[in-house]
């Protein structure tokens, strides 16, 4: 386990029962709030997008598939771009969302883990912090290779480590400073960072057969108007994280509460909390 994560953030790859975290997964996104996921992580994922889509090279007539959905985001923008896209979410409910907000774009339901699509049916694949969901991200990356033609692209992005990715990490020291035990109702999961590690995430894509493999850092800065709209996002627009929270005796999630804030305190400036984000962005060619 990374010496950074909760216990339900890492684990090792023996004790997971992929199936069982793949299902509690799907069981949490289908009962997540989609608007506190929006008013929270939208503004900070989207930030991405055009980098994600020029790591692919989406270009006008390509065929993209855009793996884990979500709200739509990263299809929408590839439709604008002129590639004839598909975006693939396993959440009705997100797919839902997708359809309304995005119309012109085609929105299917699919396992990211066992696409359905014949060999050789896209241009690019794309999926935005799409990894650390998966119980089998390497099954998944082989998918993305089978459904890729040759000299096809794939770009994925997964969320930096948690001293860089403030976001998550402010979370998961404030669980470990209160105390919390994680509670036994979480399945054994994937560490949630374990692409964070440039070598991990190179490693991903060249099991899956694809060459010139590069990794990114991006960086940036994310203003948060108040602190509560971070938890309130934690709480209610997650899986993992909200799990962790809500699962917790009242006493315990209060003491997580108060040691939340006091780490926030260090990002406070004006206009609210700037919070550091890093994300990589892995890309490489289907030979």
């Amino acid at each position: 386990m990374s010496p950074h994560t909760s216990a339900s953030f890492g684990r090792t790859m023996a004790a997971i029962d992929a199936e069982k975290f793949n299902a509690f997964e799907r069981e949490g996104w289908a009962h997540a709030s989609l608007d506190a996921y929006a008013r929270v992580f939208v503004p900070i994922t989207s930030r991405v997008i055009d980098d994600l889509l020029d790591a692919a090279e989406a270009s006008p007539g390509k065929r993209v598939l855009d793996v884990a959905t979500g709200p739509g985001f990263v299809a929408a923008r590839a439709e604008a771009r002129g590639a004839k896209v598909i975006g693939a979410d396993l959440t009705e409910q997100m797919l839902e969302r997708a359809r309304r907000a995005h119309p012109r774009v085609e929105f299917r339901r699919e396992d990211a883990e066992d696409l359905r699509f014949p060999e050789a049916s896209f241009d690019a694949v794309v999926a935005n912090f799409c990894l650390l969901h998966l119980g089998r991200p390497e099954k998944a990356v082989a998918g993305f290779a089978r459904v890729l033609s040759r000299g096809g692209r794939v770009a994925l992005t997964v969320w930096g480590p948690p001293e860089r990715a403030r976001l998550f990490g402010l979370f998961l020291e404030a669980v470990r400073a209160a105390g919390a035990p994680t509670p036994a109702a979480i399945p054994a999961g994937p560490d949630f960072f374990r692409f964070s590690d440039d070598g991990e995430f190179s490693r991903l894509l060249s099991s899956a057969g694809f060459d010139g493999v590069a990794i990114r850092t991006l960086e940036f800065a994310h203003l948060l108007p108040d602190a509560d709209l971070l938890w309130r996002g934690m709480l209610e627009g997650t899986v993992r994280t909200r799990a962790l929270l809500t699962l917790q005796t009242e006493e315990m999630r209060e003491r997580i509460h108060r040691e939340f804030l006091r780490g926030i305190e260090a990002y406070r400036g004006e206009g609210g909390f700037a919070l550091p984000v890093e994300v990589k962005l892995a890309s490489g060619r289907k030979p």
